[in-house]
């Protein structure tokens, strides 16, 4: 039950130990940002004893960052530790090699879907642009998200792909089990989001193995992890949708009033519109290019 064939330890369980720890730590990093909000917003509004944790954090964004972004710092730390001393790893194993290039294009593809997307729902008419391309409107969650999904990108790849991944394929679990496996994970971690889809959460799942595709062609994290900082930044605070029910605080406004939910995704944000699901297709062609055109 425990062990396999080989006496060694089931992926599954290593898994879910990594989870559990990975979510005790989490907590335990997000308390000091959590102390600060109730420090200096108590009482909370009003004279109202009882938080909106949304709306504290919307009044105190270096807060918000304190609070996830310590987090996300904790989940990350982890993770290195069990692969370090669980898995008997190294950060190289983990998914740490290959070239900057691959995070380079990563980034850039990253950006360019979101940018593709924008451009298809704004020429459909199933979205306004609220301010002029030429006015954004830059705040201090310009940079406080920028940081934040910095951290997000590295810590859900390393994760997600590196650990779930790299713990199932030393286990020699066949790699269509190791790609769906990290998938659904990854896309059942957001099933508490808010606004949460059906379509949103295929859309996930089907990042998700797109983000497996890109770790196992180029054996590295650099690809995915560019392209999940691009992803999430460039939908929430470039052209302001919600990144996966978050709400948006982006250098330009747009209203999706008007718009086909099952296009632009509604309350959920990009991630649940099939023009999504068109781009995450066609960033696996895009990325099975790159790889041939390096290897020339």
């Amino acid at each position: 039950m425990f062990k396999n064939e080989a006496n060694q330890v089931r992926a599954g369980w290593l898994i879910l130990l990594a989870f559990v720890s990975m979510f005790i730590a989490q907590q335990i990093f997000a308390v000091p940002g959590s102390v600060v909000l109730t420090l200096i917003d108590f009482p909370f509004q009003d004279g109202n004893y009882m938080i909106d944790l949304n709306a504290a954090f919307d009044r105190h964004p270096w807060v918000f960052l304190m609070t996830q972004g310590g987090g996300t710092v904790g989940g990350m730390l982890a993770t290195v530790l069990l692969w370090r001393f669980v898995n008997k790893g190294t950060l190289k194993e983990l998914g740490f090699r290959g070239s900057l290039k691959d995070f380079g294009f990563g980034l850039f593809l990253g950006a360019l879907s979101i940018f593709i997307i924008f451009l298809m729902l704004l020429a459909t008419g199933n979205i306004a642009l609220l301010n002029p391309l030429s006015k954004p409107e830059f705040s201090i969650y310009t940079l406080t998200f920028l940081l934040l999904f910095i951290l997000v990108g590295f810590f859900e790849e390393m994760f997600f792909r590196g650990y779930v991944m790299s713990t199932m394929e030393s286990r020699r679990n066949p790699k269509w089990v190791i790609y769906v496996v990290s998938a659904l994970v990854f896309s059942l971690m957001h099933g508490a989001n808010p606004n949460v889809s059906v379509l949103g959460l295929v859309n996930i799942a089907l990042v998700g193995i797109l983000f497996a595709y890109m770790f196992d062609v180029t054996k590295s994290l650099w690809l995915p992890i560019g392209y999940h900082i691009t992803w999430n930044y460039f939908q929430g605070n470039v052209f302001g949708f919600a990144v996966s029910g978050i709400s948006p605080h982006g250098i330009y406004n747009v209203s999706i009033e008007s718009g086909n939910d099952v296009l632009t995704g509604g309350a959920f944000g990009l991630e649940g519109g099939l023009f999504a699901t068109m781009l995450i297709v066609v960033s696996f062609f895009a990325t099975k290019l790159y790889v041939n055109v390096k290897a020339k």
